[in-house]
This record gives C-alpha cells, sequence and structure tokens, in this order.
C-alpha cells in the first residue's frame, strides 16, 4: 500500500488514498489552522476503522444477528518521547447473543492489519460494553 502526501499550507498537508483525500492538520493551539485531524487522530481512526471494517465482515459471513455497532478508540500518550502507549477500543452493539459478539470480537482483533502490526509495540485493550436490543 502507498499513499500520497502533500503540503498545503505551511502547516496542513493532504494525503491521497486511492479516491480519497483527507486534510491532516494541527490545531490553532499547536501552531496549525485547525485545516484538518492531527495525525495521531488519523492514526487513532485508522486503528479503529481497520478493527471495524474486519469486525464487520465477520458478522456478515457468519450472518450473526449484531447491529449498530460503535467502537470508542482512545490513546493514552507517553511523554518522552511523544508517543502512544495504549490504545483502547470499546465496542458496542446491538444483539442478543453476548457469547457470538465476544467470538467476533475475537475473530476482528486476529484479523486486522493495524492491531496485528500494533500488538508487539504497545499495549492494545479492547472492551465490549453491554449489549443493547
Amino acid at each position: 500500500m502507498t499513499i500520497r502526501i502533500v503540503q498545503t499550507s505551511p502547516s496542513a498537508s493532504e494525503a491521497t488514498i486511492g479516491r480519497h483525500n483527507i486534510a491532516i492538520d494541527r490545531p490553532a493551539a499547536k501552531g496549525g489552522t485547525d485545516a484538518g485531524p492531527m495525525g495521531g487522530e488519523i492514526f487513532l481512526a485508522a486503528v479503529g476503522g481497520c478493527f471495524m471494517s474486519t469486525l464487520l465482515a465477520a458478522i456478515r459471513a457468519r450472518e450473526a444477528e449484531v447491529a449498530n455497532v460503535h467502537i470508542e478508540v482512545t490513546g493514552t500518550l507517553s511523554d518522552t518521547p511523544p508517543r502512544f502507549s495504549i490504545i483502547e477500543l470499546n465496542v458496542t452493539a446491538e444483539g442478543r447473543d453476548r457469547e457470538r459478539l465476544d467470538h467476533l470480537v475475537e475473530i476482528a482483533g486476529g484479523g486486522c492489519i493495524m492491531m496485528n502490526t500494533l500488538r508487539s509495540v504497545l499495549e492494545l485493550k479492547i472492551t465490549i460494553g453491554p449489549l443493547s436490543r
């Protein structure tokens, strides 16, 4: 996979990913113009998006009765050097079978490229909230 990133202003850039473009910048408080999310925010979105797409594929492949999936991704920062030390994913969904959802989340954790890449580098936590119906 290859993406292209070009400077668009003194603090901002734009990533071209296939047919999609994403503005990347810093908030004004950090010297940017807030034209887009920071790289770290996009990183967390990439982790969550990879996990979500893998989870949804597992749900579809097994025709599981799971719907309205939400994932909240939280990155805990460490100071020196600045980096994420822990990434937590909290999954919530609608359904009736908690064991089934637990298994689907386990499958997604093993099939997601981002999770597999990061597992040996930092702490990853996945929690599953209560199922709603």
